[in-house]
């Protein structure tokens, strides 16, 4: 596999901003923000919003979503709790919020990969296509450490109250990781086992090595660890009969 790959050409990871824009940050419809766009009260909504969301996110992460109160969140982030439902309606929207920038990166870099993967002609472009969603994912996990640690430490958990986002965020990885699978079993580029049982079994490892970089655990090379997974399951999954290298 290794020489499939040096034959070919690795694509450029989709270019993501250092900082992701207010519309990432804040998913608000533009209909409910205050004053126009760049405007000082705009501004300070959402110099405010980040204020809350910083407040919350090592909260959450120390005592999980359901044990922090509001009164937690504001008492952390200096402010009335009255000022806290000027900008969220409940926990459930904060937590949405502070969600956001990771799901939209998952579902950009998913959607690219899953075009790569009804392109692919070849077992090293399936190759190729798998190793471009970890390259477009890398910056923004990268750059949101903390929510992603948040994501890897809730997924699991009940489907209840606040966490309500961070549960929809788990089925739409597990659903669109079958899809990807499905895409390139109909280009017979895959051995025919259940795609439901390939996808979930790769996105819990990759989901275990990642929590394992961002909780400080044994492994030195993240960046080798997730190389060597790709290569494993996918080596594991070719169907070496019917797919072209």
């Amino acid at each position: 596999m290794a020489e499939d790959i040096a034959r070919n050409r690795m694509p450029p990871a989709p270019e993501v901003p250092a900082t992701p824009d207010a519309d990432v940050l804040d998913p608000t419809p533009p209909l409910m923000r205050p004053g126009p766009e760049g405007g000082k009260r705009a501004l300070n909504r959402q110099k405010r919003l980040a204020q809350l969301r910083a407040a919350a996110l090592p909260l959450f992460i120390e005592q999980g979503v359901e044990r922090v109160s509001i009164d937690d969140i504001v008492q952390a982030a200096g402010v009335a709790k009255g000022s806290f439902y000027r900008y969220y309606p409940d926990k459930e929207a904060l937590v949405e919020a502070v969600m956001h920038p990771v799901r939209a990166a998952v579902e950009a870099a998913i959607e690219a990969c899953e075009g790569a993967l009804e392109r692919a002609d070849t077992w090293a472009a399936v190759v190729l296509a798998y190793q471009a969603l970890g390259l477009a994912l890398a910056p923004a996990f990268a750059e949101h450490q903390d929510v992603v640690l948040l994501y890897l430490q809730e997924n699991r958990a009940p489907d209840v109250g606040a966490r309500r986002p961070i549960r929809a965020l788990a089925r739409l990885v597990g659903e669109r990781a079958v899809a990807l699978t499905l895409v390139a079993h109909r280009h017979r580029l895959l051995r025919p086992i259940t795609p439901a049982v390939s996808a979930l079994a790769v996105v819990g490892a990759a989901e275990r090595l990642l929590f394992e970089v961002l909780d400080g655990g044994a492994l030195d090379d993240p960046l080798d660890a997730a190389a060597s997974l790709v290569s494993m399951v996918l080596d594991g999954l070719r169907d070496s009969v019917t797919s072209p290298a």
